[in-house]
Formats: structure tokens, C-alpha cells, sequence
């Protein structure tokens, strides 16, 4: 249900719950082996069903979706999900002991991994999510959401500002009912249905816009689902008969409240936890291998050039969300402040600032820049969460406020260290216009493919040195 934020817990408890699993077998046929007579014999059998558990276990915890984090989901659905899980796995295994005739496999190890299997998932599941129930309640990881309300939406506004673990912020409630303006007016922002729900979003960080009125004005709603899409803000509604849209519509559950989604960005969950979980353990190792690198970087900026070794920045990410972008400074420390001297100088169309030969940048910045090395620190900010690796390249807030509205839907996915664009050779020549189209393709055509194909042809353009 949630794509961005939570993919990182979702891909660490995906795999905790395989390792935990064969953990569970093995804990079995210890507490057989030493606790029980006679000794166990037929290690390499007990070997073979460990292996099996692995790929058996990851696809059917996937099946039943307990490798993605629902903020709704209630305990006795864990444990419904996971006795699925453990029920249908006992009956392979059992199944694979008598088609490949293990005869040393005890049934009191399977029975007994089973039951361990079972209360460990649950007891590991359940208090993952106290956890992250505690912290939604303080405010971290939450989804701002508009909600389109009658009076028939009042049991639903309800549930969200009570279960405060959701992680749902009710910013604007949109209504023309007297009577939940007069409810909510002291805690929410209320606005009648004439307020410009563009203006809204434009002006605040909106994740989601839910529409919960019974009646439905087609003109009207396809008006809300087009000023969602266009900047890519998830779009949902109360399962009711509507009209055909252009983008992609997925049966959703807010507790027990069904609602359609309308949504035109990557939503296949297992796919962008494979992102993540590549562009984390990327990031990792990147900066684990090239650390004596950037050592000696920082060593050489410090030496030649006055100022700090690092540059951070403030960037715009998913949705409108700003963060400090981490490189190696390459230009001279007052470098923005030399900036409003050189605009006339400006060789790029659109909002963004490039010069080809910037006077700005340092001797080693020259180098670095050409090399690509200077984007090392980035991956510092793919570990922090704020970036992936493969994505649209973060704007800084000034040119995100001369983007047509169109150009917004760029920040609909999570920016990355490359993209399409800078893999081009005249990547320096490329209009900003076919640069936000170019993003703009990656967004509607991704896959783990592309992003892969993309990483590897960074690299060949890193080592061929045809940076900016």
C-alpha cells in the first residue's frame, strides 16, 4: 500500500523472515539432536530441506504479502497470513521427503520447526510493527492526505485521526457539509468544494488525495484524478462504478474500507523493493571499496582549495520533499553567491544554470567533475533513504518553482544518482525540455531491467571519463 519510505523496512523484513526461518529448523533439529534419543542421523537430508525452506518460504510469504508493511493490517491477520504460510511449507516439505525418499528426516524436526517457525514469524512480525506503530505516533515515516469527504465519511476521517499508527495525516478536509466543517475546523484545514484543489497540492507536500463522497460527479472526479496524475500524487476513492482512466487502478484496503487507486508511477511492491535492496547494498559497497578514494580526494581538496572538503545542497525528492545532496566540492566556497554575476552567461534553456567552462570551478574540481568522482558522497544519501541509485536527478527548489506543471510529475519517483539523460554523450546539448521528457519515459517505462542497463552504461560512461 505505501511504496516509498517503508520499501527499506520491507526489503530487511522480506529476507529476516527467510533467515529466521531456516534459523527456526535449525533450532529444531538441535532441540532434537541433544534433548532426544536416538542421535539424528542423515545430516545431509536435514541440509537439503534447509536449502528448500529458502526459495519455498521467500515465494509464499510473498504470496500472502507479508513481505510488504500494511500500516492498517491487525495482528490476527498476521498471524492468519503466516499460518498459511507455515501450514502449506510443512505440507511441501512433507511432500518432497516422500517424492526424493528422505527416510532420515525425523517428523518430530518438522513438526517441531512448524510450531517454532510459527511463533517466531509472529512474535518477530507483531513487534516490528509496535515499533513502527510507536514512532508513526510521533510523527516519522507519515503520508499527508486531502480527503474529499460528505457526511457518509465521517466514520473514515475518524479512523485515520484515532489510529494515529496508520502514519495518515489528514492535512485538508474538502466538503461541503456544514456539519463537518463545524467538526473539524478547530484541528483540520476545511475547505468548501470550490477551492482550486490544484492550488493544494501545489502549495504543501501531498501524498495521497482519497475521495470518500457517495455522490459522483463524473466530470468532476475525472477533473481531481487528471490534477493528481499530472504531478504524480496517488489518487483514491471508495470502490464504487466509475469511468475508465488512462492510468492504473489497484484494489486497496484502509482498514476494512475497499477504495480504487488511480495511479500512474511504478507500483509493482516487489519490484521496487528489488530496486532498493540493489541501490542499498550498491551504495554500501561503493562506499566501502572507494573509501581509500575518497580519502585522498578529500585529502586533495583540503589541500588545494580553501573551505570544506564536502558540498551539500538542498534538493527537491519524491513528492517536493527537500534534502541535503552530498558531493565533493569542486567550486570556489562563495560559488552561489558568484552565481547572480554569471546568469547572463547561462548556456542552458529552462531554469536550470550551466556554463561549460564555469569560472567558479577549482583545478581539481575540473578533474573530479570529468571523472564523475565528484558524486561519490552521493551514495551517502542513497543509504539515508532520500535517493536510489537509477532515478531523475533532484532540482534544486528554485528551478522546481519555473516547472510547468506537467514537469512536476518528475518528482512523482525517487531521484537517483543517473538517469537516462546523463548517459548521452551530448548529455551538455540536451534542451531541458526533452531532458524532463527523457525522466518523464523512464517513470512510465521502468523496470529493474532498465535500471540495470542504466547502471552499467554509468559505469562504462564513468571510466571513459565523459562526465560533465
Amino acid at each position: 500500500m505505501i511504496k516509498e519510505r517503508e520499501q527499506q523496512i520491507n526489503n530487511i523484513l522480506g529476507v529476516a523472515d527467510v533467515i529466521l526461518s531456516v534459523l527456526s529448523f535449525v533450532a529444531a533439529y538441535l532441540i532434537r539432536d541433544i534433548f532426544f534419543e536416538p542421535p539424528i542421523s542423515g545430516g545431509n537430508e536435514y541440509l537439503i530441506i534447509a536449502l528448500l525452506i529458502i526459495p519455498t518460504w521467500f515465494i509464499l510469504i510473498k504470496s500472502v504479502h507479508m513481505a510488504e508493511l500494511h500500516r492498517t493490517k491487525t495482528y490476527s491477520m498476521i498471524m492468519a497470513s503466516y499460518l498459511r504460510v507455515v501450514v502449506v511449507g510443512m505440507g511441501i516439505i512433507f511432500l518432497s521427503v516422500f517424492l526424493f525418499k528422505l527416510h532420515n528426516i525425523s517428523r518430530m524436526v518438522i513438526l517441531s520447526f512448524g510450531v517454532i517457525n510459527f511463533i517466531s514469524l509472529v512474535a518477530v512480525r507483531i513487534s516490528v510493527y509496535r515499533i513502527l506503530k510507536y514512532f508513526r505516533v510521533k510523527g516519522y515515516n507519515s503520508r499527508n492526505v486531502i480527503v474529499i469527504a460528505d457526511e457518509s465519511s465521517e466514520d473514515f476521517i475518524e479512523r485515520i485521526l484515532s489510529n494515529k499508527e496508520w502514519g495518515y495525516i489528514c492535512k485538508y478536509i474538502i466538503t461541503n457539509s456544514s456539519y463537518l466543517y463545524k467538526k473539524y475546523k478547530d484541528t483540520i484545514s476545511v475547505h468548501p468544494e470550490r477551492i482550486n484543489l490544484r492550488n493544494l497540492i501545489d502549495i504543501d507536500v501531498v501524498d495521497e488525495v482519497i475521495y470518500c463522497k457517495n455522490d459522483i460527479n463524473q466530470s468532476n472526479l475525472q477533473s481531481i484524478i487528471h490534477d493528481c496524475q499530472e504531478v504524480g500524487v496517488v489518487f483514491r476513492m471508495q470502490s464504487q462504478l466509475f469511468s475508465k482512466s488512462n492510468t492504473k487502478t489497484h484494489l486497496n484496503h484502509f482498514d476494512d474500507t475497499p477504495f480504487i487507486t488511480f495511479d500512474n508511477t511504478p507500483s509493482d511492491h516487489f519490484a521496487l523493493k528489488v530496486k532498493n535492496t540493489f541501490s542499498i547494498t550498491a551504495a554500501f559497497l561503493i562506499l566501502l571499496i572507494w573509501s581509500p578514494v575518497m580519502l585522498m580526494i578529500a585529502l586533495g581538496i583540503k589541500l588545494t582549495s580553501p573551505g570544506p572538503v564536502m558540498f551539500k545542497q538542498k534538493r527537491v525528492g519524491l513528492r517536493g520533499r527537500t534534502f541535503y545532496m552530498y558531493k565533493f566540492r569542486t567550486m570556489v566556497v562563495n560559488a552561489e553567491e558568484l552565481k547572480a554575476s554569471l546568469m547572463e552567461l547561462n548556456e542552458a534553456d529552462g531554469p536550470v544554470f550551466k556554463i561549460k567552462k564555469d569560472p567558479r570551478i577549482t583545478a581539481i574540481g575540473r578533474f573530479l567533475r570529468k571523472s564523475g568522482l565528484d558524486e561519490l558522497p552521493q551514495f551517502i544519501n542513497v543509504l539515508k533513504g532520500d535517493m536510489s541509485l537509477v532515478g531523475p536527478r533532484p532540482p534544486v527548489p528554485d528551478e522546481v518553482k519555473q516547472y510547468e506543471r506537467w514537469q512536476l510529475r518528475r518528482l512523482s519517483m525517487k531521484p537517483g544518482i543517473t538517469c537516462t539523460w546523463q548517459i548521452k554523450p551530448n548529455r551538455n546539448d540536451i534542451s531541458f525540455e526533452d531532458w524532463m521528457k527523457m525522466d518523464l519515459h523512464y517513470i512510465d517505462n521502468w523496470s529493474n531491467k532498465l535500471d540495470l542497463v542504466l547502471f552499467f552504461k554509468t559505469i562504462k560512461t564513468v571510466f571513459k571519463g565523459s562526465g560533465s
